[in-house]
């Protein structure tokens, strides 16, 4: 990596049209009052900083599970899964991750797999750190599904600021842990489901990156590795 690249970080295209209405409305300020101008050019960068996509050194172990997005381990729990996203009916280790309106909200794909299903429900704008916005809030379940038949779970949940929840992703798709297959627009959260005999690699009030923070091994014998809140 050059130093170019160190400062200067690529921007999901689907960040670009807000970033040109930001761009719209700062030379409307500054038209009107010309100090307004540095306020929103404060803006229009926020915007581009919150579309941010930048590059990820992935875990290459197949027996890793790893974060779908930047932010805070906000809950972890054992919780029976949504039915739409076909993990049984017992109760499975559930991670969330909180993101706030500063994370880069680009999600990454925890496991090498096929997609098996996407299923999308209207809902409410709560805040997504509240543990029933994973039951009240609009969300995306995504579930997918290794070769050897293990299946990981991820929720896309819309918080109280976040009013879209895009997917990139379809159901047959191949993908590798670490690939981008949506994203939230701001301030949102995602769920994990991981399978059983999962062995946690976190905890609670543990910052993640995505495509890079093991969240779990799904080796039988692997030894807990928690990591220290901050």
């Amino acid at each position: 990596m050059n130093v170019l690249d160190a400062v200067i970080i690529p921007m999901h295209r689907e960040g670009r049209k807000f970033v040109a209405i930001f761009a719209v409305i700062t030379a409307i300020l500054t038209w009107v009052w010309a100090p307004l101008f540095w306020l929103g050019l404060a803006l229009t960068i926020w915007c581009y900083y919150f579309f941010r996509d930048p590059k990820r050194v992935v875990p290459q172990n197949p027996n890793y599970v790893i974060s779908p997005a930047d932010g805070v381990v906000s809950l972890i729990q054992d919780v029976v899964p949504p039915k739409e996203m076909g993990l049984g009916d017992g109760a499975l280790t559930r991670v969330s991750v909180f993101m706030d309106v500063f994370n880069c909200h680009v999600n990454r794909a925890c496991i090498d797999g096929v997609v098996q299903n996407i299923t999308y429900h209207h809902g409410k704008f709560l805040n997504a750190s509240l543990d029933k916005a994973s039951e009240h809030n609009e969300r995306n379940s995504i579930t997918i599904e290794r070769s050897d038949g293990v299946k990981v779970g991820i929720t896309q949940i819309a918080g109280l600021v976040a009013r879209r929840i895009v997917c990139f992703a379809h159901a047959g798709m191949p993908v590798s842990a670490g690939d981008r297959f949506g994203l939230i627009r701001f301030g949102s959260r995602l769920d994990v489901y991981l399978p059983k005999g999962a062995t946690l690699q976190v905890s609670l009030g543990q910052t993640t990156i995505a495509g890079e923070t093991v969240l779990a091994d799904l080796r039988p014998d692997a030894v807990a590795h928690l990591g220290v809140s901050k």
